[in-house]
């Protein structure tokens, strides 16, 4: 029993991946699908928090990129999300272009 809560414990924090590490997190929810931004220069790892069916997957891309241009007030560059499981939308990595002023 206290091996499953553990791991429903785990399972809802988000970590970045280590060339994360050091990121300024960001928090946001849009459409009631949490995000979790983490941004480290001109890319950004953008994590899906919760579970989804997969019928509720299917605006998931386009609200990551969303939920990166709001926390960080960057633009992404088009056509760079991408992910480590070709698919898969429970996190995705993206280049941005930052307004230096």
């Amino acid at each position: 029993m206290r091996m499953i809560l553990l791991f429903l414990l785990l399972s809802a924090c988000a970590s970045p991946a280590p060339q994360f590490l050091g990121a300024t997190r960001h928090d946001i929810t849009l459409d009631g699908i949490r995000f979790a931004v983490f941004q480290k220069s001109e890319e950004a790892e953008v994590i899906r928090l919760g579970y989804l069916t997969r019928r509720q997957r299917a605006p998931v891309p386009e609200l990551m990129v969303t939920a990166v241009e709001r926390t960080t007030g960057c633009a992404v560059i088009r056509n760079s999300l991408r992910s480590r499981l070709p698919g898969d939308t429970g996190e995705a990595r993206v280049s941005l272009r930052c307004d230096p002023g």
